[in-house]
């Protein structure tokens, strides 16, 4: 049975992975005649990842030689068998409307309603004010346990919502980042990965030697002391536009609007050049 190679824009599953086929070029060297079942060409099929923890990762595979690779059925949009009722279709506009979220034009918050907590009027006070900003730069220097972890939430969960921030760099304390990880978790429904000295040896046996820890994910957690290491800082770098270079050529994918929430007696990010 001949396997036909997929066509741009679908989505396939190669290596147990998520792809969509962003390309397909057929081979120009003859058929082997020999080949069972019938002889067809081959065909290089070029993949990018649809998956969260690889998002933008691209692959080349020989569509007809790859062991396990399938392409998922095309998938057609449903037969309308009917019209709805006007009170029905009224309702849905207006989940549409309440639920929808621009990046300008709309003062009102959301993620105040999409959070799990009780929250005070002065916590909503950092958000109001990052909205205002063209460029996120914020101090919150609030007493101990009046909520800086869950305004830092709140402005994180908002950009998000608002397509304004893809990737978020939590940078605290080591006896702070399992507080960060389970209160972003629980209270905001926000995932996000701890990048240690264990999770780099985790990566590196699972992705290959040269990963870059910092780009595996677009949420995530480390320590200021991991972070002043001579590789994990290195590797930061890399991220980082170089001098004179424009952000968003450097770090598409990476730290979008290099949103970073500090703790402590972390210094300004800007010592990390």
């Amino acid at each position: 049975m001949t396997i036909a190679a997929p066509e741009p824009g679908q989505l396939v599953e190669v290596r147990r992975r998520q792809w969509v086929v962003t390309d397909v070029v057929r081979s120009s060297l003859p058929a082997d005649p020999l080949r069972v079942p019938a002889a067809v060409g081959q065909h290089l099929v070029k993949l990018s990842s649809v998956e969260e923890d690889g998002l933008g990762e691209e692959l080349q595979v020989v569509w007809e030689i790859e062991p396990g690779a399938r392409a998922h059925e095309k998938v057609m949009l449903p037969e309308p068998t009917g019209f709805d009722e006007p009170a029905r279709l009224d309702a849905f506009l207006d989940a549409v409307r309440w639920g929808a979220v621009a990046a300008t034009g709309t003062p009102t918050l959301q993620s105040p309603f999409r959070s799990g907590i009780a929250i005070e009027d002065y916590q909503l006070d950092p958000v109001v004010r990052a909205l205002q900003m063209p460029r996120v730069n914020l101090l919150i220097a609030d007493d101990v346990g009046l909520g800086k972890t869950i305004e830092a939430g709140l402005v994180a969960q908002e950009l998000i919502l608002r397509h304004r921030v893809r990737s978020i760099l939590v940078i605290c304390p080591a006896s702070l980042q399992i507080k960060w990880h389970d209160e972003m978790r629980d209270k905001f429904g926000l995932e996000f990965r701890i990048v240690d000295s264990e999770s780099m040896r985790d990566l590196r046996r699972r992705r290959g030697i040269h990963v870059n820890p910092w780009t595996h994910f677009p949420r995530l957690i480390t320590s200021i002391d991991f972070l002043k290491r001579e590789r994990p800082l290195r590797l930061f770098r890399e991220v980082l536009p170089a001098p004179g270079e424009r952000l968003e050529h450097r770090l598409d994918r990476a730290l979008d609007e290099r949103v970073f929430f500090g703790q402590c007696e972390i210094e300004r990010h800007a010592n990390f050049p």
